[in-house]
């Protein structure tokens, strides 16, 4: 892979809210230095002037299917959801995720570099998620952090999969009957193991240890405010102090609580009609509120619901609510970064950090800017 010095770039400093001529280099896959101007040997590195045109971190989805729900095939290829029972968490879902699925290409050309991917939310609970690139053929090598998340759901999706069929659950508390005897379990496994007395190995119970330990987030699918904070109630039961509301249609009405336990949001998709009675309260404002709350809060697309390239849009039509333009940015770098426990990698552009760089011939929240350039891991993967 051969170096590469950005010339004559216009970032926008999330920090200051500003912005500064600058030459960026990049090493392997990393940001070596940024500075007014940087000077290298022709031969030593690839260099593109860029001609003062706008320079972002890589936008950041923090909570796709991308890859799992894969466009373009059917039913062949829609692997998020195991339902033949409400309780998989064994599932890991760079087990099903096709690093070849169409989305990727629109990822990357739209200034998406990180994704999280992995189960869906029929299950009550669903396994395990990871944070991967958008570029790549080996879903290996495209790893950010793996596991990313413990994946539960609360509300409507698992009681109209299970409950028709008469299964439990059939109630919001069969749901969450369900996650504590999951839970319950998996403490008396982990007390077992760390005492020596483990006779046999339980692979859904050790997929549950990482999110006991705290080592990986609790990401609760909740749309209606009681699912909301019956996902913290439960983190609360069992210790649990990681936990991040996906989806959270109603957190603005629950806004305070969140704010006081910590509990940060990735909302949406936004995008979509009011086609189930959970999202009802859908309003784009909703982000707004929460912001203000000082709730951490990023916007997601949950693709293919919306698709992964409409993240810029998602962004735009918040800040048009009244978002300052500094907060929506947040929302798809920094915040997103950080509910994925990857903010000392990605989300920001600083030396050390990934060498995920996207440049835009105007403000990316201008829906009529195009990339000009996606570096991902310090590779151009598109150029326009």
């Amino acid at each position: 892979m051969k170096d590469i010095l950005l010339k004559n770039g216009i970032l926008y400093d999330l920090e200051k809210d500003s912005y500064n001529s600058v030459d960026i280099l990049v090493i392997n896959d990393k940001i070596a230095e940024i500075g007014e101007s940087i000077s290298r040997e022709a031969n030593d590195c690839e260099v593109l002037d860029l001609q003062e045109k706008l320079v972002y971190p890589g936008f950041i989805d923090c909570h796709t299917h991308v890859g799992i729900i894969e466009e373009s095939t059917g039913k062949i290829g829609v692997d998020n959801n195991e339902t033949s029972e409400p309780v998989t968490p064994h599932l890991r879902g760079i087990d099903a995720i096709n690093p070849f699925d169409v989305a990727f290409r629109d990822a990357v050309r739209s200034g998406v570099t990180c994704v999280m991917s992995g189960p869906g939310s029929n299950n009550v609970v669903g396994g395990l998620n990871a944070a991967i690139k958008t570029n790549g053929t080996i879903i290996d090598r495209m790893i950010v952090k793996n596991p990313v998340g413990f994946k539960i759901s609360l509300g409507e999706n698992p009681l109209s999969t299970y409950g028709i069929k008469d299964k439990c659950p059939v109630t919001r508390m069969g749901v969450a009957g369900l996650i504590r005897e999951l839970f319950m379990r998996a403490e008396d496994y982990m007390t077992q193991k760390e005492n020596g007395k483990l006779e046999k190995r339980d692979i859904r119970l050790e997929a549950v240890l990482p999110a006991l330990r705290n080592e990986i987030p609790l990401r609760a699918h909740a749309h209606r405010a009681d699912d909301i904070v019956t996902a913290v109630r439960i983190a609360e039961e069992f210790h649990i102090n990681k936990l991040v509301i996906e989806h959270g249609t109603e957190a603005h009405l629950v806004k305070e609580y969140l704010k006081e336990k910590n509990v940060p949001v990735a909302f949406g998709p936004i995008l979509t009609p009011r086609i189930k009675m959970e999202l009802k309260a859908r309003s784009y404002g909703s982000i707004v509120e929460l912001v203000n709350a000082g709730v951490k809060t990023a916007l997601i697309t949950d693709h293919p619901y919306n698709s992964i390239d409409r993240l810029r849009t998602v962004a735009a039509m918040i800040q048009v609510e009244g978002l300052s333009y500094n907060d929506t940015i947040r929302t798809i770098t920094v915040n997103a970064a950080d509910i994925l426990n990857c903010e000392d990698r990605i989300g920001q552009l600083k030396v050390g950090f990934d060498a995920d760089i996207v440049v835009y011939d105007k403000n990316p929240l201008d829906l009529s800017s195009r990339v000009k350039y996606t570096i991902i891991s310090g590779e151009i993967v598109y150029k326009d």
